[in-house]
């Protein structure tokens, strides 16, 4: 059977275009997280197809004044914070008390789709005509990356990040839980060393924090800057300041009758690690949904650090951020 012996989509690398492989015979290469080279377009290092789906999606997408886009560093609680998203925003159309809430049978990169690993990958077309108002949607991109009409327009914009330490740990037990079966798995000491040299699934990491960080200052009410970790800490005041900033504050009834933590008891790890759709179904591009459920917890990376890792990620990170008024807390 060709199914088990050829490579899922997200590691097949010969659906290139002739434009987009002359592109990258320009571009530094280095060796890749999930597939087998990384290339660096616009400042950024990621794989050959998504940098494809990046370029798509910044040639044609059109930006909406309604639209909100989630923004995160790759393996910084993305998947918790669509859940959240979505049932956030879904609310009068959705009760999170109904028993068959689309979250419950539809894993949440579904519910809010990637614009350039899902809609606009592989030379796909995206039809948006079965999207309801507002459109959610995310991406791992750069600021600057960001498709013109995003940056122009009134879309919002969410963002969230992870201490590097735990998005580095995060980030290799992903790519190598994507590659088992078909590649070798990578090395730890390999891939830090490439982390701290920049060259990470849309890395740099520290540019891509700071590039938002400095937007969310400027622009308040354009970008909102969440942290994972605060996220954890306090999870009910993170979730309100999301729902104001995405005008959709909690009425005083519906804090009375539990929607908040109603919320984030469905949007939980635990519950929905444990869903059906999310231990056994696949996403359309081929990543098993429960690669996405690792452990989603604060300081993993104790178990895995020596005090030299330790050291240098920290001399790095004070080095980036050196005057620039961020700080990582919690670490």
């Amino acid at each position: 059977t060709t199914s088990q012996t050829s490579p899922p989509k997200y590691l097949q690398e010969d659906s290139l275009s002739q434009e987009c492989k002359k592109l990258l015979s320009t571009r530094p290469k280095e060796k890749g997280w999930i597939g087998s080279y990384s290339y660096k377009y616009q400042g950024f290092w990621t794989s050959p197809r998504l940098i494809q789906g990046v370029i798509a999606c910044q040639q044609q997408f059109q930006a909406q004044d309604t639209d909100i886009i989630l923004v995160t560093t790759p393996k910084s609680g993305t998947t918790w914070l669509k859940s959240l998203l979505f049932t956030l925003v879904n609310r009068m159309t959705h009760s999170v008390f109904e028993q068959n809430h689309p979250l419950l049978v539809k894993n949440p990169h579904v519910l809010v789709p990637f614009l350039e690993h899902t809609l606009y990958v592989d030379g796909r077309v995206p039809d948006f005509s079965s999207f309801t108002s507002p459109r959610l949607l995310s991406t791992h991109v750069p600021f600057a990356s960001l498709p013109k009409s995003v940056q122009n327009s009134e879309t919002k914009l969410v963002y969230l990040c992870r201490n590097p330490r735990d998005t580095f740990i995060s980030m290799w037990h992903f790519s190598n839980n994507l590659r088992l079966d078909h590649k070798d798995t990578n090395s730890i000491e390999e891939m830090f060393d490439l982390f701290c040299k920049g060259v990470s699934i849309y890395g740099p990491f520290w540019d891509h924090v700071l590039d938002y960080w400095k937007q969310s200052i400027e622009n308040p009410n354009k970008v909102l800057f969440l942290i994972y970790e605060e996220m954890k800490e306090k999870p009910k005041i993170q979730l309100k300041r999301l729902a104001e900033f995405l005008e959709c504050q909690f009425s005083i009834e519906e804090e009375n009758c539990g929607v908040v933590d109603e919320i984030l008891k469905m949007c939980s790890f635990e519950n929905l690690s444990n869903l059906k759709v999310n231990t056994n179904e696949k996403l359309p591009t081929g990543e098993g949904n429960i690669t996405f459920f690792r452990k989603g917890e604060i300081r993993d990376w104790k178990n895995y650090f020596t005090v030299e890792m330790s050291e240098k990620l920290n001399r790095i990170t004070e080095q980036k951020f050196h005057g620039s008024g961020f700080k990582f807390l919690y670490t």
